[in-house]
């Protein structure tokens, strides 16, 4: 089913003033990209069209691979909304404003093949699994729920029965010429070293499923705990089973597995600091930005190991360039069965390391220079390694003043809202302190072998060499593309929020004086009182 082209928009959406080196002009590049040639009236299936990565990966591989022949995308129904109708709607992002300009038909070459990848069989027709295992030559798998609290039943059923499915599936495509799934590198987690390889999983991917297709929901969400041992939670925990499903499927097959660390915003394409989520540190930067977070537990000299978005994807098809090439002939002269898939470790630690206590910097640096209109109090941020101290800092700054002002607002017949916010963001807290109290050593020698590996116009095309990448550069993009893709918050409105900051920040004081009054009125009244009492 080919998805309707939208009407072109009257007026450029809000976004195109922040970007940096945005514009590359591709037709400079020295000679020509073997990797365009590669995809070249060919056919595509991809999972996880619809998530950051997917998004990112569909405008990537539409604009600079302009003669591939057909993207094949797999959606399902959501929120009462047809697959066609949520995929037409997110082409009209800003993220599609270079594509739609370069390339104004682009539209037609997309297909919506309707399923689920939580389903056996992936919930595709009949029709359309025909039609992928006759058409389809390369596969990008990326669907995934990445929700840390998932079910370990759902869980299991998206990350590594889907799996195993599309691996079912990319074994009946008759024209398979590489195949990519993408994973995280924090998949094995438990380890304090992780290499460009398999790790032994403690319940092997087919034995879980087995567990949540027999088993009651409610035991194992009971057994949950048990079985999860190390991982902090369901869904590392099921990527690693996943990885498990990738060794036994993948024999025979032209298979790479992709590993990205913590992905944040564009850096450079097809708009810098462009990001459509508040997953892991960016959700810290929100709350951070609009005065509602005040402390993360973090260990500030431990390294951040944070990859932008747009770099992951040109690492991913450059991966998967490279196992086509590797083995040309399709089945007739696939890897051997005994040999497993390359793994890419895709990570920043090892060639441009960032700690916690910069990244926080940088963002404040940048932040308070275009402060948001969207903020409800004055900016105060620590980050502590201290458990106590963080305790201690979020009863101060987040739950007493929560109770006060949900009081004052019953009082004055509104709903009091910020003790059910400061719930979600402790629970929040709670899951990104895993990452940020702990550090990994990662490999990633293949990652740097694969571009060294490209020529000189897939260097710039396709470029994702976390050398040469400036997070000073970074981070004046990443801070804006928070305030304008995530606080919907244009760039023109900052003398407003400039104000409006200065407000809050008197505001701030006048609270933190008038709570120190009352501290020290009730000292001061304690000790006259012991004092009487001694007389």
């Amino acid at each position: 089913m080919a998805v309707i082209a939208a009407p072109e928009r009257a007026e450029l959406k809000q976004g195109g003033d922040i970007t940096y080196l945005d514009m590359v002009d591709e037709a400079k590049a020295i000679g020509d990209s073997e990797i365009q040639k590669l995809f070249v009236g060919s056919s595509i299936f991809l999972t996880g069209g619809t998530g950051f990565l997917g998004k990112l990966l569909v405008e990537k591989l539409l604009r600079s691979c302009p003669d591939l022949k057909k993207l094949y995308l797999l959606a399902r129904p959501k929120k009462n909304k047809e697959a066609a109708k949520r995929l037409q709607e997110q082409f009209d992002d800003v993220l599609y404003d270079k594509l739609r300009k370069e390339q104004p038909n682009f539209i037609k070459k997309i297909s919506i093949i309707e399923g689920d990848v939580g389903q056996l069989n992936l919930g595709i027709s009949n029709e359309d699994r025909v039609k992928i295992i006759n058409e389809v030559e390369f596969i990008f798998h990326g669907a995934a729920t990445v929700r840390f609290d998932e079910s370990l039943k759902t869980a299991v059923e998206i990350n590594v029965r889907g799996t195993r499915e599309m691996f079912i599936l990319a074994r009946a495509c008759t024209k398979l010429k590489a195949m990519l799934h993408i994973s995280t590198a924090y998949s094995n987690c438990p380890l304090k070293e992780i290499k460009e390889e398999f790790y032994e999983t403690h319940l092997h991917g087919e034995k879980l499923i087995d567990l949540v297709e027999h088993m009651d929901e409610k035991i194992i969400n009971n057994i949950t705990p048990g079985l999860l041992g190390d991982f902090p939670n369901t869904y590392a925990y099921t990527k690693s089973a996943a990885e498990d499903i990738v060794q036994k499927y993948s024999k025979g097959l032209p298979v790479a597995v992709m590993r990205p660390s913590i992905v944040i915003g564009t850096a450079k394409e097809p708009l810098a600091g462009w990001i459509d989520n508040v997953y892991g540190p960016t959700g810290v930067v929100v709350g951070a930005a609009v005065g509602l977070i005040h402390v993360l537990n973090c260990n500030p000299t431990a390294v951040a190991d944070l990859v932008p978005g747009d770099m992951v994807v040109n690492a991913s098809i450059a991966a998967l360039w490279r196992t086509a090439r590797d083995y040309t002939g399709n089945h007739e002269d696939a890897p051997p069965v005994d040999q497993p898939p390359p793994v890419y470790n895709y990570v920043s630690s090892v060639e441009q390391p960032l700690t916690w206590k910069n990244f926080m910097k940088y963002n404040e640096i940048y932040g308070l220079k275009v402060p948001t209109k969207q903020a409800v109090w004055y900016y105060l941020f620590y980050i502590t390694p201290s458990k106590f101290l963080y305790t201690l800092t979020c009863f101060l700054l987040h739950w007493i003043p929560a109770y006060i002002i949900d009081a004052i607002a019953v009082l004055i017949g509104k709903k009091p809202m910020l003790k059910k916010a400061y719930t979600k963001i402790e629970k929040f807290s709670s899951v990104i302190g895993y990452f940020a109290l702990r550090e990994w050593k990662f490999h990633n020698s293949n990652t740097q072998s694969l571009f060294n590996e490209l020529n000189l116009a897939d260097k710039e095309i396709f470029d994702f060499n976390m050398k040469a990448l400036d997070w000073r550069q970074y981070f004046i993009s990443y801070i804006k593309g928070v305030r304008v893709y995530l606080l919907k918050d244009p760039m023109d409105t900052i003398p407003q929020a400039v104000s409006k900051y200065n407000k809050l920040k008197c505001v701030h004081y006048l609270f933190c004086s008038f709570i120190i009054f009352v501290v020290l009125r009730v000292l001061w009244g304690t000790l006259w009182y012991c004092i009487g009492q001694l007389n």
